[in-house]
């Protein structure tokens, strides 16, 4: 009896363990200055201007801004900003609802130089910490992923 009896509790122990944050980074290099790229990112709601799934943003002040994002193909997300630095040309915010196999996820967006003199560039950073929701990891990596590769390509042709 006493053999059933372990296996079982450290079978309760795990499953009391938190989930562990996956993690994902994504970067791209854009010949245009640091201040171009800031601009081109913009505003909170300017989503709507540089990533191709985003059909429409509207922005919620009050508190913390929150943006409703509306999805070309259907679909909408619900973010809010938990932090911007103008002059760090940076800022971080977290989903509240929407449609992606993520929970808890924290997401950051920046913009640092790359080089120097008349060759200087920009490298924007979008990284994003979350749990896997309604998929395996490797999935919600995956879709993550992919959402900031569009993005950073949007960013990288609106900058041109």
């Amino acid at each position: 009896m006493l053999k059933l009896i372990v296996p079982a509790a450290a079978l309760l122990t795990a499953s009391a363990l938190p989930a562990l944050a996956l993690d994902v980074t994504k970067t791209a290099t854009i010949p245009a200055s640091p201040e171009a790229v800031w601009k081109t990112i913009g505003s909170f709601c300017d989503i709507q201007n540089w990533h191709p799934a985003v059909e429409k943003c509207v922005l919620t002040e009050g508190g913390k801004p929150q943006r409703t994002l509306s999805l070309k193909g259907g679909g909408t997300l619900v973010e809010e900003q938990k932090a911007r630095d103008e002059g760090g040309m940076s800022y971080t915010y977290t989903i509240l609802d929407g449609p992606l196999p993520v929970a808890n996820y924290v997401s950051t967006l920046t913009v640092t130089k790359e080089g120097s003199g008349a060759q200087a560039g920009s490298t924007v950073t979008w990284r994003g910490s979350f749990e896997a929701k309604g998929a395996p990891d490797a999935k919600a990596q995956e879709v993550i992923g992919g959402i900031y590769e569009a993005g950073l390509k949007g960013i990288a042709e609106k900058t041109r």
